[in-house]
């Protein structure tokens, strides 16, 4: 059963004076307190509860708010309701008062992200991104006017090329390992190791009985590395038996960044102002061709807020579909054309698409074509340039039928390389404004590169699209917050000079 929320009301604790006292005002987490009027979240969640049946349930805005401090401080859902017992910057944040000691058991963070917020990542994701829109331009951070610079990032999926038993033998040996510098003895009292069977089941079960007997044994739980390592295996054991019928993350997939390099994983494309605030962002696998997001990211913009009157990115946005696209709404498409973009109308678009960085096309199935020749007569309008695929891998692909046929020698895919909307975008390319426009791309590597370097956006920490969405979305948040505020003490400055 849910209640009307109750977050922000009035604490009459006799010791909140403390906050005033041990948190600077210009901390982070206190200025977002200030700024976020996270009661959309109620609004947007509320609906996942009863109001008439069952237990009381926790304050959602509370919940949302320790995933926010999960994301950012990457800790296991029992070590981050332990440090909000005794640390005052989380217990502020989460609108506890300072002598509170029962706070809400960490199970039902599991049941939050698996349960309240199943099916509603995008959409959560969406909402948030929007929220930061409006704070940046009611603070007159952004002009609603703009462009927009687009980019992917790749985040390489939490099991990476090795399957969830692999895993679970990593985690294991890892916290053995620690267990063994404490005390050696340990050694003859581990549990016993089953024969390599490579049953995953049988390796849950190992991990289940280490678990048991470290916290039988009592001491290591209080050694805070030990515990930690005991809780993300305990946390990777409950996501494995999730999906215990794959042999790796179900939806995580293989992306090219080069000819020569790939990332198994999910990508996030990410549309954001010069001024680095994200306006709009969409979590996709990871082989997902860069150039098919444009439009939604455009779309989605312009749902937060966002004129957009140019859009600017790397030659895998510059396909004819949006350049037409962007014609039509008066956009500007400042993207590069590369070789292959200038290819005009082809078949089969869904199930073959281009790979900029890799200057190739792959495949439904994920297989990239092998080499690459161009074919007919460039003086007629003829010319079409021919990618091959290695095609032992097309005989035993699941996607052959109506792709290969049984007994061919070869299998290639090709596309014609002239069309009149790529003449009119290669004329723009020459022009000054294009130029000026184009060298503005530089700030959404920077974003990327803030994700990962910053917030541990390399890896995902959770099994799953979904998961991968609830990661995204809580670190773009976080991203955007940061930044406003940072924009807000910039323009608070220039004031104060001005005066």
């Amino acid at each position: 059963m849910l209640k009307q929320n109750k977050q922000l009301e009035i604490s009459f604790s006799k010791h909140i004076e403390l906050y005033d006292l041990l948190i600077d005002k210009d901390n982070f987490w206190r200025q977002m307190v200030e700024m976020v009027d996270f009661s959309f979240v109620y609004q947007y969640l509320k609906d996942k509860y009863s109001s008439t049946m069952g237990r009381t349930a926790e304050d959602i805005i509370r919940m949302f708010k320790f995933l926010l401090l999960k994301s950012y401080f990457k800790l296991s859902d029992r070590a981050l309701v332990e440090r909000a017992k005794t640390d005052m910057l989380f217990k502020y944040f989460l609108g506890y008062d300072p002598e509170e000691t029962k706070l809400i058991d960490p199970s039902l963070l599991t049941v939050f992200r698996r349960e309240r917020l199943k099916n509603e990542e995008g959409n959560l994701m969406d909402k948030l991104i929007a929220e930061t829109v409006k704070i940046a331009i009611d603070c007159g951070l952004i002009e609603a006017k703009n462009k927009i610079i687009v980019d992917s990032t790749h985040t390489n999926a939490m099991f990476s090329h090795i399957s969830p038993r692999e895993e679970l033998i990593r985690q294991a040996k890892n916290l053995r390992k620690s267990v063994y510098k404490i005390d050696e003895s340990m050694h003859d009292k581990m549990p016993k190791k089953r024969e390599a069977s490579g049953i995953l089941e049988d390796e849950i079960k190992y991990c289940e009985e280490l678990l048991e007997l470290l916290k039988e044994d009592g001491r290591f739980e209080k050694i805070p590395n030990i515990n930690e390592q005991m809780e993300y295996l305990k946390e990777t054991v409950e996501d494995t038996q999730i999906e215990l019928e794959y042999s790796k993350d179900q939806d995580a997939k293989v992306g090219h960044k080069t000819a020569d390099t790939s990332f198994f994983g999910y990508k996030t494309h990410i549309a954001q102002t010069p001024e680095r605030i994200i306006t709009a962002a969409k979590i996709t696998t990871g082989e997902k061709h860069d150039g098919k997001q444009l439009q939604d990211l455009i779309e989605e913009s312009k749902k937060n807020g966002i004129e957009v009157e140019a859009v600017i990115g790397d030659g895998a946005y510059s396909e004819k579909d949006n350049l037409d696209y962007c014609s039509d709404n008066g956009i500007k498409n400042v993207s590069k054309l590369s070789d292959i973009v200038t290819h005009g109308n082809r078949k089969n678009e869904d199930v073959f698409e281009f790979n900029k960085d890799a200057g190739m096309y792959v495949c439904k199935a994920g297989h990239m074509a092998i080499k690459k020749a161009k074919q007919g007569s460039k003086e007629n309008g003829t010319q079409v340039e021919c990618y091959y695929f290695d095609v032992e891998k097309c005989k035993h692909c699941p996607f052959k039928d109506g792709c290969y046929k049984e007994g061919e020698k070869s299998k290639t895919y090709s596309v014609s390389i002239k069309s009149d909307t790529h003449t009119a975008q290669m004329d723009y390319m020459e022009t000054e404004e294009f130029k000026e426009l184009y060298s503005e791309r530089y700030k959404i590597e920077a974003k990327n590169a803030e994700l990962k370097n910053n917030y541990n956006y390399d890896k995902a920490t959770s099994c799953g699209i979904g998961g991968m969405t609830i990661q995204g979305a809580t670190t773009l948040f976080l991203v955007n917050m940061k930044r406003i505020i940072k924009l807000r003490e910039q323009k608070n400055e220039k004031i104060k000079e001005s005066i």
